[in-house]
């Protein structure tokens, strides 16, 4: 990996300010956990992202697309590379029955834009604390909706900055998964479809699902989100409630005594707090049940261990 002056120089005439050096990423994720990245770089448009492409591409340097930060646990020694955060990336339209929006746009946003147009399909989005991105990348859902039902195509950036148009049978979308995880693709702007509805109707849905969310789930607490992927035929928080594990803790890490399915940062966890709860939960529903938990967010960057 080779960060020198001249790559410094030119990031920050794409970027301008908006290129900060040795970043603590707490501040960028939703955990608030997270050592410092050598480089973060926040474009203003799409056409500066290209730009940073084009400057990183025949270097040998890893790099990571960061949304809102809401489903990865990052290390507490960092990112070595570059971070690309596209938190600035939020234009958003309406044309009739289609939402077209950039990606780095928070999904609730995106849901409070088909309320206000009147459009109903994306209420179950409406609390979600991710970008759609990160939602697209993931095909997030909640409280029977997900992404898959409502995207068109979208926008992509190949990794030396070339325009993709992927349909949604080109996303191949299934259960937390897209192309976007195998594939050296970065989402920009999404199409989304939807139906005309009535705007009371939306809005009381939008606000029961709010009811629930902040009634079941921690939502005043930092955390990761659902910390398990869902396995075949179980709920994670099901059996992480019965085998009584509500209130287990390492360092400053938690599992929830409000939801099973979450570990919250109580005030000042780290990383490694994080994985070795994760581990001893695990352990515990693999030696009750035989199920192994698959981790829902990704690790990124360097852990201590």
């Amino acid at each position: 990996m080779f960060i020198n002056e001249e790559l410094k120089n030119n990031l920050k005439k794409i970027c301008g300010s908006n290129v900060k050096f040795d970043e603590p990423l707490k501040e960028y994720t939703t955990f608030k956990i997270g050592g410092p990245a050598d480089i973060l770089v926040i474009p203003n448009s799409i056409k500066e992202l290209k730009e940073v492409l084009g400057n990183i591409r025949d270097i040998d340097i890893p790099f990571f697309i960061l949304g809102k930060g809401s489903n990865v646990i990052v290390g507490d020694k960092g990112f070595r590379g570059i971070v690309i955060n596209t938190e600035k990336l939020n234009r958003i339209k309406v044309e009739g029955k289609e939402i077209i929006s950039e990606t780095g746009i928070l999904l609730s946003e995106v849901s409070d834009t088909a309320l206000e147009a009147e459009l109903t399909g994306l209420e179950f989005a409406s609390g979600i604390p991710g970008s759609l991105g990160g939602a697209i990348y993931m095909n997030a859902g909640a409280y029977g909706g997900m992404i898959e039902d409502v995207i068109k195509e979208v926008k992509c950036l190949s990794y030396t900055g070339k325009e993709i148009i992927l349909s949604k049978d080109d996303l191949k979308l299934s259960y937390r998964h897209s192309i976007l995880q195998d594939e050296p693709l970065i989402a920009v702007e999404a199409k989304i479809v939807l139906e005309y509805g009535d705007k009371k109707e939306i809005k009381a849905k939008i606000d029961d699902l709010t009811d629930k969310r902040w009634t079941k789930q921690p939502m005043e607490m930092p955390s990761a989100g659902s910390i398990f992927k869902r396995p075949e035929n179980y709920y994670a928080s099901a059996l992480i409630d019965e085998a009584g594990l509500k209130g287990t803790r390492v360092g400053e890490a938690e599992v929830s005594k409000k939801h099973a399915g979450f570990i919250v940062n109580l005030g000042n966890a780290s990383a490694e707090d994080v994985k070795s709860l994760i581990k001893i939960v695990q352990d515990e529903i693999y030696q009750r049940n035989g199920v192994k938990l698959e981790v829902e967010p990704r690790f990124i960057g360097e852990f201590t261990k």
